[in-house]
């Protein structure tokens, strides 16, 4: 494989933190005390990239110690000891904590326990009139406690699965923290969702218990969906009950019962103690090409995990507010609430991300004084293509850090928000970031005493073997390679739904490396500690034997003012032969003219490679994406293949099936 040559010389950082920030952060004081209690290396004093370094180095390969560290440090309440931290390391199938038992909800909800805490907001929400209504952590844990109980007179008990067709409001949170408060399983669903695509996920995990409203507001307009849950009553047989959320104010229908009636009952929390490896909640993969992966992830598992990401990673604490524009069918809801944890507020903002302007995820922000504020890459570059300036007119003083996610940030997404920032005199921390819904977790990114270069995550996260593998399963650094995890995390699944085998599971990703889970992405670990990501391996293109990730390519097109947003395939020929279509998005009034096709050529070529120059640029009615807002790019490729659509990809993934369709004539039209 190759990569660009690195530079002679150390690159200068976009951002460096300061000294109070590096003293101040959670993981300096937890290096200091790990190196005290369990035998981490100490600090290099006036070098926190060696010891950012150090810690990570002990933190995989003393698994145990680590995450020991990590239980106590975050004061993890097991309600009966663990007999061991790592049983089995093998993977799959490592055994974590086995003996241990705890429950999750208990720990989202213990800042309701501190009186000088109680009448604090646990949660602030806003919709699209931004008039933040905060929630108490006294109001939150009471509401909890009464569902829980509620659930538990319908007759749901450990291991039975409960659902949400909701967006991301506070009902959400709720069900979700007494669902795990009984022991039952969570799974839910965005009301974007349609039917098919709900049930193609519920309907495998067979819930005994559906919270669904009657609507959502969107864009400035109201959107039914009454007969979409008559829909989804209808087609799942195990359903005991059905709760309504009146969001849009009407009654609630025959047969079910009223969010209000099960909630406001003063109930004391009672917490089912369970196994670490308890099931907490079904995730589903983008389902592009199939049934969506029902990823089941564990109570033990997430909890470590999620205090290690929140507390030490993003340094949240009892002072933050915690703000990510998700949706509930997205595991960066799941990892929002996991600010809980930590004793932090998070924001839930239910509502369009550009509505009534781009600027809208800016103003959540400023509204809700948010601290720490995680988009998606996509948005922060439409608001670079949009020349606004959110720091200097709008009050963002709060915000410390920005984190991205969803796609690499491009080189220009990193001095686009540092510049914004600065103008207004603020000293931001750019954190993209990089994981996946099957670990709900980051493999790499933000880390708040390490330096930020301009493309680059800052480092590989703690506990997390990260590696970059060549095809014949060696170590490689500052060159491109497959990313690996070569020793267990917490927080990978502990099965599939309806994978009585396990080869499904072993099959995602553990069929290319025997016992190393392979991500697909391609990744650069720098010789400085950073990480790159150049995008899917699987949809990787391969020129002459020499690699690229599609993220390389958007980056570079996508910053021409006349590019809204591009595709580009790979595709193998028959003959042997290789063809790699660039299809491009165009912003309105752009026209792809041969001085536009030109300079999209002269890009590639300078910029990254004269080999990947497309060998057609087509123009594009627009780029189909999952639900949860990611490119898709393998199945354009099987349709450009001849694969029918109704094989090349499941309808009910995609954000417009008609778009696919375009790609399908594309096919159909060369075929000829």
């Amino acid at each position: 494989m190759t990569t660009a040559p690195q530079p002679a010389s150390q690159p200068r950082p976009l951002w460096q933190p300061g000294q109070d920030r590096i003293a101040g952060a959670q993981v300096t004081r937890f290096q200091e005390w790990a190196a005290t209690h369990h035998g981490a290396p100490a600090a290099t004093p006036g070098d926190p990239a060696t010891s950012y370094a150090d810690l990570h180095r002990w933190s995989v390969e003393a698994l145990p110690a680590f995450w020991q560290a990590v239980a106590t440090w975050f004061d993890v309440r097991f309600s009966t000891p663990y007999e061991t931290v790592l049983a089995d390391e093998a993977m799959p199938g490592a055994r974590w904590f086995p003996g241990a038992t705890l429950n999750y909800a208990e720990h989202a909800l213990r800042t309701a326990d501190d009186p000088e805490r109680a009448a604090t907001p646990a949660l602030l929400y806003a919709d699209e009139t931004l008039e933040p209504a905060p929630v108490s952590w006294a109001e939150l844990r009471a509401q909890v406690g009464s569902l829980a109980a509620e659930l538990r007179a319908i007759g749901v008990r450990p291991g039975d699965r409960v659902s949400g067709y909701l967006p991301n409001i506070p009902q959400a949170v709720v069900a979700f923290l007494a669902t795990a408060a009984v022991g039952a399983v969570w799974t839910s669903c965005a009301p974007d969702f349609g039917a098919r695509s709900v049930l193609d996920r519920f309907q495998q995990v067979e819930p005994v218990v559906l919270f669904t409203v009657d609507g959502y507001r969107y864009g400035g307009k109201e959107h039914d969906r009454r007969d979409t849950v008559t829909e989804l009553r209808a087609e799942l047989p195990t359903l005991r009950a059905v709760v309504h959320v009146p969001l849009l104010g009407t009654e609630a229908p025959e047969g079910t019962l009223n969010w209000s009636d099960l909630t406001t009952n003063d109930t004391e929390p009672v917490y089912e103690q369970v196994s670490f490896d308890h099931p907490l909640w079904v995730l589903y993969s983008s389902g592009t090409t199939g049934l969506p992966k029902a990823i089941v992830q564990s109570q033990g598992g997430i909890l470590v995990e999620h205090l290690k990401q929140a507390g030490l990673h993003c340094d949240l604490g009892p002072d933050d507010r915690f703000f990510w524009y998700t949706s509930t069918g997205w595991m960066m809801w799941n990892f929002l609430v996991g600010g809980l944890l930590v004793g932090a507020t998070i924001v839930l903002y239910d509502g369009s991300p550009g509505h009534p302007d781009i600027a809208a995820q800016w103003r959540v922000a400023e509204r809700t004084r948010a601290t720490v504020f995680g988009t998606s890459a996509a948005y922060v570059m439409a608001c670079r293509k949009a020349g606004i300036h959110p720091a200097r007119d709008l009050d963002l003083s709060a915000i410390g850090c920005v984190a991205t996610t969803g796609s690499p940030l491009p080189p220009d997404g990193f001095r686009w928000l540092h510049d914004s920032f600065q103008e207004a005199g603020a000293d931001l921390w750019t954190a993209s970031v990089s994981g996946g819904t099957d670990v709900c977790s980051c493999f790499a990114g933000a880390v708040p005493t390490l330096p930020v270069h301009i493309g680059e995550l800052q480092a590989p996260g703690l506990g997390t073997d990260l590696q970059a593998w060549d095809a014949q399963g060696k170590p490689v650094i500052d060159e491109v390679g497959e990313l690996v995890v070569t020793r267990p995390m917490p927080s990978m699944p502990i099965r599939f739904w309806n994978d009585p085998d396990g080869s499904r599971y072993h099959d995602s990703y553990f069929d290319m490396f025997p016992g190393v889970w392979r991500h697909g992405d391609w990744i650069t670990l720098t010789s400085r500690g950073s990480v790159v990501i150049h995008g899917r391996s699987d949809s990787t293109l391969n020129r002459q034997g020499v690699r690229m990730g599609s993220a390389d390519i958007y980056e570079a097109v996508e910053r021409l003012p006349e590019i809204r947003e591009s595709l580009v395939i790979g595709l193998e020929l028959p003959d042997g032969g290789y063809w790699m279509p660039l299809f491009v998005h165009l912003a309105p009034g752009a026209t792809l003219d041969d001085d536009l096709r030109t300079r999209i050529k002269q890009t590639i070529r300078t910029e990254l490679s004269p080999r990947h120059v497309p060998d057609d640029i087509i123009e594009a009615p627009g780029v189909p994406h999952t639900l949860t807002g990611k490119r898709i790019e393998v199945p354009v490729k099987r349709l450009l293949q001849g694969t029918p659509l109704d094989k090349a990809v499941n309808p009910g993934s995609v954000d417009d099936l008609e778009l696919l369709r375009f790609y399908e004539r594309i096919a159909h039209d060369r075929a000829k």
